[in-house]
């Protein structure tokens, strides 16, 4: 394909939404596969809010500058070093933060944060899972310190906003591979339905007080904590909740946090970020391939289910957009897709 074009959605410009310019239709090189990467014509892409965070945190300068970080394809092409897939196989990652994102009809993505794509699902339904799976599972099992299968591991898990993206997933991994009782919180009549489908036992409203909340569904008090958003908000809550010894993971941003509130019940504070393992090309790069292999297995099996809850058409300027603009306001549930070019 060297020497050819395909068609993209990039930026040049750190733009809000609802300008045009802010994300628009381009025609790019079909990138070359370095040695440990696969080429992939992708089928479907699905979104995360990194990428209306970067988009409108990293401004390129007028450079071109593809998002993307969920996508679901076939492999048409691979590096000289590529061990683990070969042309025609059926792949979803999430790639990596600091190389063009997968917005493109071809895209590059090292083999070792790759899998096979669970059979059972389309490329749009495995699209949405990568990002979150990863992110969900390295919180659970690598962060928190979970023991994959350990149905004996008892106690109390909250996760905020159960009904998104990351949410969903935790939810989901922990109701069936622990036996944590599961909280959850949610606000809407339809966010609290699907956090209940994706597992939690219990669903308290994030826009109330959680301490009440949680001394009633968890008089025993919580041993962990998965946070997704409002972390900083909620430490005091937390910290006031939480048994001595217990575990918190956070993925959101925020600029400060009152770490001190954790010490007198030794309280652990932990960071998740899915890239981190791309970003510092880490020894153990492979283990996301195979983290994202036993997703697709568990899918197969019917004990994952996938999240993508809306689709929103070809993957255009237009649409993803629509799709930024829908992220940006927060009431998503589950994941936005797009299938096609």
């Amino acid at each position: 394909m060297s020497g050819t074009t395909m068609p993209a959605v990039a930026y040049r410009k750190s733009l809000p939404v609802s300008d045009k310019e802010s994300l628009i239709d381009v025609e790019l090189p079909v990138p070359e596969p370095g040695p440990r990467d696969l080429l992939v014509r992708v089928e479907a892409v699905a979104l995360n809010p990194v990428d209306y965070h970067v988009r409108r945190n990293t401004d390129p300068g007028g450079e071109t500058k593809v998002l993307g970080w969920d996508a679901a394809g076939t492999v048409v092409a691979v590096g000289d070093e590529v061990e683990l897939f070969q042309v025609g196989d059926d792949v979803y990652y999430a790639g990596a933060i600091d190389r063009p994102g997968a917005n493109a009809r071809f895209h590059t993505v090292d083999e070792r944060i790759t899998a096979l794509k669970p059979a059972t699902l389309s490329f749009t339904e495995a699209a949405a899972l990568p990002l979150t799976s990863l992110t969900a599972w390295e919180g659970l099992f690598d962060r928190l310190g979970l023991q994959d299968g350990a149905l004996n591991q008892t106690g109390a898990l909250l996760v905020t906003a159960a009904a998104g993206g990351v949410g969903s997933m935790v939810t989901q991994l922990a109701h069936a591979l622990t036996s944590l009782t599961v909280i959850g919180t949610a606000s809407r009549p339809e966010t609290i339905d699907f956090a209940r489908r994706m597992g939690a036992d219990h669903v308290i409203d994030h826009h109330q007080p959680l301490g009440p909340q949680l001394s009633e569904v968890a008089p025993q008090g919580l041993d962990l904590v998965f946070g997704t958003t409002g972390t900083h908000r909620n430490l005091a809550a937390y910290a006031e909740a939480l048994n001595p010894f217990g575990r918190i993971v956070a993925i959101d941003n925020f600029d400060s946090l009152p770490i001190g509130l954790l010490k007198s019940k030794s309280i652990s504070f932990h960071w998740e970020f899915m890239f981190t393992h791309s970003l510092f090309r880490t020894p153990d790069q492979d283990r996301q391939h195979h983290i994202l292999t036993q997703i697709a297995r568990l899918v197969d099996a019917g004990i994952l289910d996938t999240t993508a809850n809306r689709d929103l058409g070809p993957v255009n300027a237009a649409n993803l957009r629509e799709a930024h603009r829908i992220l940006e306001s927060g009431t998503t549930i589950g994941k936005i897709t797009l299938t096609g070019f």
